[in-house]
């Protein structure tokens, strides 16, 4: 009897606990597989974006330059974002403060959403690599039971006969570490990416940030030490 037979005969725990590791497999892999492609953009693009953004003459030609170069559309939101802080209405609550108070609002906004995008799926890694070795062990505790009281209704028990049944069962524990272990390495390993460039993005908001509100200080100040 092999593997397949096994979980055909089985009952509908072990069915359902094969389904479910199978689908957890199944959604690692295609965010595995996006992230890798995510991770490598967003590692190129960002340190490229920010030098085009610094290099440019201001902060609307800097929006224009990064559709070419911003492809995951990181940098470009706060970008944006200090730009349209400039354009708040005095009469509302995201007018009211100084300069300073309104792109740290606004920047920290289009850095989370940025953020964001980066972590998605990180949770769903992590869920898988935690759960995946349980969801294994439940199937073989369930199918080792299940073979056990088959047999003992059957009749006389020798070890051939128990150590077929058993040993496919154990089947499942090492189906749930084959779905755990490229979860966990991709979490890793992507958490580690993930850290390089959400440093890089936090540095350019808080760059910005004093570029732009130490430019507005000197903006009203200056007519006063004329």
């Amino acid at each position: 009897m092999n593997g397949l037979t096994w979980l055909r005969q089985g009952d509908a725990v072990t069915q359902i606990t094969a389904a479910l590791l199978l689908l957890m497999s199944v959604a690692s892999w295609v965010i595995i597989f996006w992230k890798a492609w995510l991770m490598r953009r967003a590692h190129v693009d960002v340190p490229r974006s920010t030098s085009a953004v610094w290099q440019a003459p201001t902060l609307a030609a800097a929006s224009e330059q990064l559709q070419q170069w911003d492809r995951e559309n990181l940098v470009r939101p706060m970008v944006d974002a200090a730009l349209a802080a400039s354009n708040h209405s005095a009469d509302t609550l995201a007018g009211q403060g100084s300069r300073a108070q309104q792109l740290t609002r606004v920047l920290r906004n289009a850095l989370h959403q940025s953020i964001a995008r980066l972590k998605f799926g990180q949770v769903l890694l992590a869920t898988v690599g935690s759960t995946a070795p349980f969801v294994g062990l439940l199937g073989t505790v369930w199918g080792i039971y299940h073979a056990l009281t088959g047999m003992a209704s059957a009749g006389q028990l020798t070890i051939e006969r128990v150590a077929g049944p058993v040993g496919e069962a154990l089947i499942m524990t090492a189906a749930g570490l084959a779905v755990a272990i490229p979860a966990v390495l991709a979490y890793n390993v992507y958490g580690r990416i993930l850290g390089n460039v959400e440093a890089d993005l936090e540095g350019f908001a808080h760059d910005l940030r004093e570029l732009l509100a130490g430019d507005s200080a000197d903006t009203r100040t200056s007519p006063m030490g004329e």
